[in-house]
């Protein structure tokens, strides 16, 4: 048999997995500055700490990108504070003086489990699943793709903007695939629910433009 040496298998391990990684994608945040995003309201306090943007605040705010996107693929990882909770990302949203609306990705730390539904914030309310919570949608969604979310750990949002087309992966399982013709292009938000003195995590916001 013959010997094959151990760096030389490491290093094709490393180009493999190179190679296999999805391309295309941008950093959104370098875990330094913050000059791609900004908060359009009067309060909501951002830091920048050990690479991740933390949010904290009394009232709901969105940390959002100063640039507008249409057709993309956009990740990012969340991670909610214990006790009450609730985030989400807009996309394709609308902003304006302490006001962000439009498409989020539900980020739902309650026992509904309604992670990665659609939400129309200040609206229509909820897309999928459809209220109330014991409808059949609901219960289908809280003990289906509902079930991908982690409480109290890490969670990677993917979202998928094509056309009229707008998908939401959380950890990988598909949550939403839903058509809506409302908003074709817009800026991405990173939510604050308001709860007081919590403190929201976010790392690795990236995006891939899709022409």
């Amino acid at each position: 048999m013959k010997y094959i040496p151990l760096l030389f298998l490491t290093c094709l391990v490393t180009i493999s997995c190179v190679a296999t990684a999805e391309k295309g994608f941008v950093s959104l945040f370098d875990g330094k500055s913050l000059e791609n995003w900004e908060n359009p309201y009067d309060w909501g306090e951002v830091k920048i700490v050990d690479g991740e943007i933390h949010l904290t605040a009394n009232r709901k705010f969105f940390f959002c990108t100063k640039e507008k996107f249409a057709d993309f693929i956009f990740e990012v990882e969340i991670h909610l504070p214990e006790g009450k909770a609730n985030s989400g990302v807009m996309f394709r949203a609308n902003k304006q003086p302490n006001k962000v609306f439009g498409y989020q990705a539900e980020c739902d730390g309650s026992e509904r489990k309604w992670s990665g539904g659609l939400y129309d914030e200040g609206r229509r309310g909820w897309l999928n699943p459809k209220k109330p919570n014991d409808s059949v949608s609901g219960k289908a969604f809280t003990n289906g793709p509902g079930q991908a979310f982690k409480r109290n750990d890490w969670n990677l949002y993917r979202i998928e903007c094509r056309g009229n087309n707008l998908k939401i992966f959380v950890n990988g399982t598909l949550c939403t695939d839903y058509e809506d013709d409302v908003d074709a292009e817009g800026y991405i938000g990173l939510q604050h629910h308001g709860e007081k003195g919590q403190t929201y995590r976010f790392r690795n916001p990236r995006i891939k433009v899709l022409n």
